[in-house]
């Protein structure tokens, strides 16, 4: 049951101006303030708890700006990749949100909430049809977690789409009251192809504060390109990312997705919904045929 302190959390995000705060605090951070910067920083990493011994530059005060900070790069052999070339491996570091079989369009979001799958994608049946029935896991990234987003498994670039949205928060607790919402918020789709596992798609959505997402291929999309829905075809540019190399970044906090056709991927054991992940470790494996 919710409490009436969190009811009010999740009742004020209709009507704070998420867009406008998030801007804003996207442009501070990416402002050069000296000794501010360090300050804020230093703040952040003892209030979050942020492991700065993995970070390849451990010294605060060599970030010149907090989003720099913030997508901090990590010191070599981190994160190992799992190798065996039937896994597939985590996208992100956070915690497991929610994972299973899509029933037919439906993905669980919460106990007791489900959102569109085509919904999810952008709003074509075309795209969504291929994962329909197939197999998600959602990962939420925490404030103190690296934000880089990495490829679960080696596979082609086909197409990128950018979808507007609002900006809520995408913790548990805004999962369990706010219905359709990674529906809702604005995300970028990359859409992928494997001879072996088929299509699948990394949804990585924006929440709160969220000032931008990039990826390694166009750059920064969100907020760039606006208000409409805008497509990205790369099915003729042979763009082959391989498993556990960079796909993209959030600018602060956020939630991927990962959507995988029927039948090709079987999930790895002991994963559920509240399980702590680290990038590159096992997701699943190429289903047995």
């Amino acid at each position: 049951m919710t409490s009436i302190v969190d009811n009010i959390k999740v009742k004020s995000q209709h009507f704070i101006p998420k867009k406008l705060l998030s801007r804003a605090v996207g442009q501070l951070a990416e402002r050069d303030l000296g000794k501010v910067t360090t300050f804020l920083i230093d703040t952040f990493v003892k209030h979050y708890e942020v492991n700065m011994k993995e970070a390849k530059i451990t010294d605060l005060a060599k970030y010149k700006t907090f989003n720099d900070f913030f997508t901090r790069e990590l010191k070599k052999g981190a994160r190992p990749i799992v190798e065996d070339k039937n896994t597939l491996s985590q996208p992100a570091d956070g915690k497991i949100s929610q994972l299973g079989p899509i029933y037919k369009d439906a993905i669980l979001q919460a106990k007791g909430h489900y959102y569109s799958l085509e919904a999810l994608l952008g709003g074509n049946p075309e795209d969504a049809k291929y994962f329909e029935s197939g197999t998600f896991i959602t990962t939420y990234l925490s404030p103190k977690d690296y934000h880089r987003v990495h490829m679960p498994y080696t596979a082609k670039l086909e197409k990128m789409i950018f979808v507007p949205g609002s900006l809520y928060s995408v913790n548990q607790l805004t999962a369990e009251n706010i219905d359709n919402l990674f529906a809702k918020n604005e995300r970028v789709i990359c859409f992928f192809k494997n001879e072996k596992l088929g299509r699948f798609a990394v949804v990585m959505v924006g929440a709160t504060i969220v000032a931008s997402i990039e990826t390694v291929f166009a750059g920064t999309v969100a907020p760039k390109c606006g208000s409409e829905i805008t497509i990205y075809d790369y099915s003729k540019d042979n763009i082959v990312i391989e498993k556990g190399k960079e796909l993209g970044r959030f600018k602060l906090g956020s939630t991927t997705i990962c959507v995988f056709e029927k039948n090709k991927i079987e999930l790895a054991k002991g994963l559920q919904a509240g399980t702590p992940v680290k990038m590159g470790t096992t997701l699943g494996k190429l289903a047995q045929k």
